[in-house]
């Protein structure tokens, strides 16, 4: 057979530019909470915060908006974070003990983040710096002095080091030696002891050539660098923790290992002070742990804030994680649920103010941050506009709902906020409000849905820059379970001392892990919603504004439909609550519905206009009428082999000697058919080319030339043809059909409603769409009796459901998702779009379609004959696997009144692609996601316009653009007032339009230049860099540092195929990767056969 086929010459040029007007791939803005912080920083001028991670990642909040985003170059631990103040400058100190100076500059208006400086301290002498760096040169404490052009460097050896901030170089001949301060201690408190490191360094805020230098062993010294002499010397013998300079510079607080703090007066009798003035234990007499940091803050009245992390008792409550606020008498002990990283607190810096008056605390914790309000009575929590614990209990599930009517966004605003009610006398506002947000109004509102393993569902604003939390629906007080119980013994065996107050809202504990949501959907025009389950619950539930006390109907749906021969051996169903239950404003369900058996939901499905619910299990797929609160259909999708699916997620009886036997059934099955091809595919060859069995002459040999001689043949004509005539079709990889007995193939993946041609092409009517594992596709015709006006009752006539069509792909591959496409190849309006005008009202005059997404291929059948109409391979063609998709419609930068609906696809490589509907030929793919990460794979979800989400790291979603013209991204401005003089040009890097971070989020230049000014040579300048054609080009983007080495615990659906996509095909995957880098190089089309 002939290897070519002839097509028109080259890429059409028009559709090349359309689709640069159309599709751009961005990594926006990541949403949630960073990833394992180590540092904060605060600048009390342009108030704005910074946040570093253990992996590297400086980010930068203001007002809700305001964000900027950096990466140091190599993934080491951001350890301790200084603002410069009023700057917008900030000075990073890595656990490797390297300095990094970042700038926060401004290019066309906006601004973004770039690493200006870097500075390796030297090593100890006579040691070599490569073999690690010594204990001298590890620095252990930053301080910046005189308005940040100096700091001071405290190291692991005692000594205290200068560094010019502006160039990053030190000082030399001023630096401060354990030995010269030593001299200025008696001699009996030297008893040969070493002072130790450097423990903390504080400013006078007053007198900026005064330093606080504390070390290890409990020395104070104030240290004058203009005399170069100790101005006071406090000696103190418990180890040190932390040292607090009061604002007047008259008092001293320190912190101790010992669980006690330490107050010391500088202006009281000679030097050296040996005793402090007041020397306490907070938590005593029993042994208590360190107390890591402390603050003192005056105020006016007198009654100072004394704030401190740690101290607990040892014994007792060493597990806790708290702090510590002390007012006169009152004292509040803060318990967290995540370990503290550092807090500051919002009070005045300027120094004509005699007093700090603290207006706010920020606490930094492992897994959120909390802002107590300290000028309201009680100290209540601000909520955060941004920085929300996504991961609060983790997420299993997500989705996206675009243009949400304003009527319904105020009445889930309004529900949010009574369930968070703001105390009417304080004036309880987000402290942190620097910068402007320079980005327009969105003209639309997004919400993001996320379930979780606790039961909730959490509505957040997704329509920006900042992910703000809307309101949060509870489903565990339907249910009976055993938290109550636990929660009154809890606290019941609660002390009155400690007085501790739980504060955050980080709970990763699940009560039940049956509670955990699986699948949500929501109707956006008649606020009703759909929650399901892992125990097999399936929550019908609508918004009410005032609060209620009803019963919740209960009915049963048996997916198995009595079929004998399988017993359910997995969790037991959640039991309901009976009789009328209070439940708040907001979302109140109004029925539920329990699959027997209780398996986990698989899929979910609203159709509010019909008052129906379609679910799906590993079982089955069930069909229920909620307005008349009745079952109408039940199917069961198990293969009388399929005995997996009646074990559980939760169960451990798995056959080990079955799956063996599936698996070495499989790979002999395989092989037979291989070798059968492989004859047959011979045999034609010898019958094509003229050659029957007895004409060779017996030689055994000469048959293997035939198919020799036809390829050096083909080559010939390729030469003679020319690359612009003749362009060779991809070669398609072998796949082999799946068995029909494989583990699980029951599963029901997807379901969908339309009103659509299933019996004959006259009439159209409602109808629902299942499809399963085992490749099966399931199309029922429904008769929906039409409901009273006005009335949300159905009449008396019951909801029929009809088997119309079934549909058995030929590679048994899991079917992704289903839609229907009207005469005009476009999808179907969502319900009560077209019947409120709300959307463009379907083609019902010409043929309709069905487009079928499986694991490997896309295929459109015409309606209602059910015959192929186009195909695309994705596997065969581009050796990956289907595992998200979705219709998005993409407008174009160059005229607004011009779109395209396309197809959206994420493979298990993490490559998304893009194909046009209905013709289903390839538009452009990019490279989004790393295909080790399987759980940010999972959790993926497209939005309608044509961005997604997908989990970087359990408490963060990264957002990207595939669309040129819908792009969410940071766009602000910061009022900095540090001087641009010459010597800053000198080493300034070049100022570059938006790039690419290595974290997704844009605005950050990775590579800095070096303390000589020369730019670095791997540096990327992105200015005049030309947009090469995306329909061949697939950018490459690095993942966040954050999730470079996260695992995540539960996120999305991870199915057995992933697990087994990742452990065992990374030989096939290089293969394909390489193969698909060849098919990249030739650049032809693909024909849709």
């Amino acid at each position: 057979m002939m290897k070519f086929r002839f097509r028109r010459q080259g890429a059409d040029p028009q559709r090349e530019k359309l689709k640069q007007e159309l599709f751009a791939f961005h990594k926006t803005v990541e949403h949630g909470f960073p990833n394992q912080p180590s540092a904060l920083a605060f600048d009390p001028e342009l108030r704005i915060m910074a946040i570093g991670t253990r992996s590297g990642a400086v980010k930068i909040y203001g007002a809700p908006g305001v964000e900027f985003t950096g990466l140091h170059r190599d993934a080491a631990t951001v350890t301790q974070m200084h603002f410069l103040p009023g700057q917008g400058r900030l000075l990073t100190l890595l656990d490797d003990s390297s300095l990094h100076l970042w700038e926060v500059v401004h290019h066309n208006g906006c601004a973004h983040l770039e690493e200006a400086l870097h500075h390796q301290p030297p090593s100890r002498p006579g040691f070599d710096g490569a073999s690690g760096l010594p204990s001298l040169a590890r620095i252990t404490v930053v301080l910046l002095v005189a308005a940040g052009d100096l700091a001071a460097l405290g190291t692991e050896g005692g000594s205290v080091f200068f560094l010019d901030v502006p160039t990053l170089t030190l000082l030399e001949g001023q630096t401060l030696g354990p030995d010269e301060v030593l001299r200025s201690v008696p001699d009996d408190y030297r008893c040969g002891k070493a002072l130790g490191p450097v423990e903390s360094l504080q400013g006078h805020l007053r007198d900026p050539t005064k330093i606080l230098i504390g070390y290890s062993r409990g020395l104070l010294v104030i240290w004058n660098r203009a005399a170069r002499c100790a101005d006071r010397i406090f000696l103190g013998n418990q180890q040190l923790e932390s040292v607090c300079w009061e604002r007047s510079g008259r008092t001293l607080v320190s912190s101790h290992s010992d669980g006690s703090y330490a107050v010391w007066a500088t202006d009281a009798g000679d030097s050296p002070t040996t005793q402090p003035t007041v020397a306490t234990t907070p938590y005593g007499p029993f042994p208590c742990k360190a107390i890591s940091k402390i603050l003192w803050r005056n105020c006016a009245s007198g009654e100072h804030f004394i704030v401190f992390s740690g101290g607990m008792p040892r014994a007792s409550y060493g597990d806790r994680h708290c702090v510590s606020v002390l007012q006169a008498e009152t004292l509040v002990t803060l318990d967290f649920t995540s370990r503290v990283i550092d807090f500051f607190t919002v009070h005045s810096t300027r120094p004509e103010d005699e007093f700090d008056e603290p207006q706010a605390l920020a606490v930094l914790l492992e897994e959120e941050l909390v802002v107590l309000d300290l000028q309201t009575p009680g100290w209540p929590a601000v909520p955060a506009p941004y920085l929300a614990p996504l991961h609060s209990s983790a997420i299993t599930c997500s989705a996206h709902v675009a243009n949400v009517p304003a009527k319904l966004w105020a009445r889930i605003v309004s529900a949010g906020e009574q369930q968070n009610p703001q105390p009417a006398s304080g004036a309880s506002s987000w402290p942190i409000t620097g910068g402007r947000n320079l980005a327009q109004e969105p003209t639309q509102r997004g919400l993001l849905l996320t379930g979780h393993e606790d039961g909730t569902v959490r509505f957040w604003d997704a329509s920006g820059v900042a992910l703000r939390p809307l309101y949060k629906l509870s489903t565990a007080g339907l249910f009976q379970t055993d938290c109550e119980h636990a929660d009154s013994l809890a606290q019941a065996a609660e002390d009155d001392w400690p007085p501790f107050r739980k504060v955050g809202c980080f709970d990763p504990y699940s009560d039940d892990p049956r509670l955990g949501v699986q699948k949500v959907a929501l109707c956006k025009y008649t606020a009703q919603m759909v929650v399901a389950g892992t125990a097999g619950q399936v929550l019908v539930l609508e918004l009410s504004d005032e609060p209620s006390d009803q019963a919740v109907g209960v009915a049963s749906v048996d997916l198995l439909q009595d079929r004998e021969g399988f017993t359910w051996k997995g969790h037991e169903r959640l039991s309901p609550r009976t009789g009328p239950l209070p439940w708040p404003a907001g979302f109140q369900p109004r029925a539920l519905v329990q699959c027997l058996p209780p398996a986990a939901v698989t899929a979910v499905t609203l159709h509010a206009e019909w008052g129906l619910v379609a679910f799906g299990t590993s079982h089955g797929f069930g069909l229920f009428d909620y307005l008349r609160r009745s079952p109408v259909l039940a199917r069961c999708t198990l293969h009388p082999n399929d005995s997996l699916a009646m074990e559980g997620p939760l169960s451990r009886v798995k056959s080990l000697k079955k799956s063996l036997r599936q698996s070495f059934r499989r790979i002999r099955k395989s092989r037979v058919s291989g070798k059968k091809r492989s004859t047959a595919a011979s045999s034609k060859v010898g019958q094509a080319a003229g050659r029957p069995g007895g004409a060779t002459g017996g030689k055994a040999g000469l048959p293997s030339l035939v198919p020799l001689k036809l390829q050096e043949a083909n080559a010939q004509l390729a030469e003679q043809a020319g690359p612009h005539d003749v362009e060779v079709t991809p070669v398609q990889r072998r796949i082999e059909p799946r068995s029909a007995d494989d583990s699980l193939s029951g599963v029901v993946r997807c379901l969908y409603f339309a009103d659509t041609f299933l019996r004959d092409a006259a009439h159209h009517g409602p109808t629902m769409w299942a499809g399963t594992n085992s490749g099966s596709v399931f199309a029922y015709a429904l008769e929906v009796p039409a409901a009273a006006a006005n009335s949300d009752r159905r009449p008396e006539r019951a909801v029929e459901a009809v088997l119309g069509k079934e549909v058995q792909l030929m590679h048994r591959a899991p079917v992704v998702a289903v839609a229907v496409l009207d005469g005009r190849g476009r999808p179907l309006p969502e319900p009560y779009e077209a019947s409120r005008d709300l959307a463009q009202a379907p083609d019902m005059q010409g043929g309709h379609a069905v487009l079928i997404a499986s694991e490997e291929q896309f295929k459109v059948f015409t309606l209602p004959k059910v015959s192929a109409k186009t195909k695309f391979k994705l596997t065969a063609h581009e050796g990956c696997r289907v595992r998200k998709v979705a219709l998005a419609t993409f407008a174009s930068v160059a005229c607004e009144d011009y779109a395209e609906t396309c197809l959206a696809c994420l493979t298990n490589l993490g490559d998304v692609h893009v194909f046009s509907v209905p013709g289903l030929r390839p538009q452009v793919h990019y490279a989004c996601i790393r295909k080790e990460d399987i759980s940010g794979i999972a959790s993926c979800v497209f939005t309608r316009h044509g961005q997604g989400f997908y989990l970087i790291s359990p408490s963060e979603f990264e957002r990207f653009s595939l669309s040129a013209r819908n792009i969410t991204e940071p766009l602000c401005s910061l009022d900095i007032s540090w001087p641009r003089d010459a010597m800053r040009a000198s080493y300034r890097p070049q100022e570059s339009p938006k790039l690419s971070q290595a974290n997704g989020t844009p605005g950050v230049v990775l590579g800095p230049q070096s303390r000589s000014g020369s730019p670095d040579p791997t540096r990327s300048e992105g200015t005049d860099t030309p947009e090469l054609p995306e329909a061949t080009l697939s950018p490459t983007s690095v993942d966040s540092a954050t999730s470079a080495d996260t695992t995540l615990d539960t996120t999305g659906d991870v199915t057995v195929e992933d697990v087994k996509d990742f452990l065992g095909s990374s030989e096939e995957s290089e293969k394909n990767l390489r193969n698909l880098s060849e098919d990249e190089a030739r650049a032809c089309p693909i024909l849709i056969g």
